[in-house]
């Protein structure tokens, strides 16, 4: 409930309790809201118990944190009736950019090899355009036209 206060936020809150209350009245104070926070636990334990037992045996594994979306959903898909996890190894998507980039681009199916660095082992990342062989035309655009 507290996991985001450091420690002088924590330090700071309890030189403002003994300052508001003052140091005769902080311990009373700090009895009544534990009491109160101890009070409001037993009636939703209670409530819980009530309406587990209302639900009848087949809900007995009924948990009130499924409630949450996240916690249901999460829930949902670790369990693998669906075969999501067969799915999700399965599906590369490094291979599945690189083919849609091929396709785009003319290249074909088959994935070109990464282009060796030269000698000064430093890498050429200007883009330069293929010039076509004497035989060939250069790429067409229908959209272009």
């Amino acid at each position: 409930m507290f996991n985001d206060i450091g420690p002088l936020e924590l330090l700071t809150l309890i030189v403002l309790a003994v300052l508001v209350f003052g140091p005769d009245k902080l311990p009373k104070f700090i009895q009544d809201v534990t009491r109160t926070i101890r009070k409001i636990r037993e009636f939703s334990d209670s409530a819980k118990q009530d309406i587990r037992s209302e639900l009848g045996p087949e809900f007995k594994d009924f948990e009130f944190e499924d409630l949450n979306p996240k916690t249901f959903l999460r829930k949902q898909l670790e369990n693998d009736d669906l075969g999501l996890q067969e799915i999700r190894s399965g599906f590369d998507l490094k291979r599945e950019m690189t083919d849609l980039t091929d396709s785009v681009n003319g290249h074909g199916t088959a994935v070109p090899a990464a282009p060796q660095p030269p000698s000064g082992g430093r890498v050429d990342m200007t883009k330069r355009p293929d010039t076509p062989g004497p035989d060939e035309r250069p790429p067409f655009d229908a959209d272009a036209t």
